[in-house]
């Protein structure tokens, strides 16, 4: 019987930051599928009235809740500008080695940007 080719595992491969641009992306979408589901579970809580709401996000739990929502917002601003970049490359654009790597420079600078301004004016604009 022929040995099929087996495909290239990651030990073939030089470590570059597109590459965990790459990696990044996919653990920030799962990430925010395990949100989607707290987001059902503070929804059900608003649902069921107010001693309902306030056992969901009282004590402990609301420290680690807002420690949470600060990484998923980071997590879904850099899904979106990752993905946006993926969008182009699906347009055709940006495959070149030295255009895939400032592409990659550019989202990770504008999610720096982006995160920080919104975590900024969602969870200590009012805290004066």
């Amino acid at each position: 019987m022929a040995r099929k080719p087996l495909s290239p595992h990651l030990s073939h491969y030089r470590f570059a930051y597109t590459m965990a641009t790459s990696i990044l992306h996919r653990l920030t979408g799962l990430a925010l599928s395990v949100g989607l589901i707290v987001l059902a579970c503070w929804l059900t809580a608003v649902s069921q009235g107010e001693a309902a709401y306030q056992r969901f996000a009282s004590g402990p739990v609301s420290a680690l809740l807002r420690v949470l929502l600060a990484l998923w917002l980071i997590a879904f601003v850099y899904h979106l500008a990752n993905g946006i970049r993926h969008l182009c490359w699906d347009a055709g654009w940006g495959f070149e080695r030295a255009q895939a790597r400032r592409s990659a420079r550019i989202v990770i600078v504008s999610v720096v940007i982006v995160a920080a301004l919104l975590i900024w004016a969602f969870f200590f604009r009012g805290a004066r």
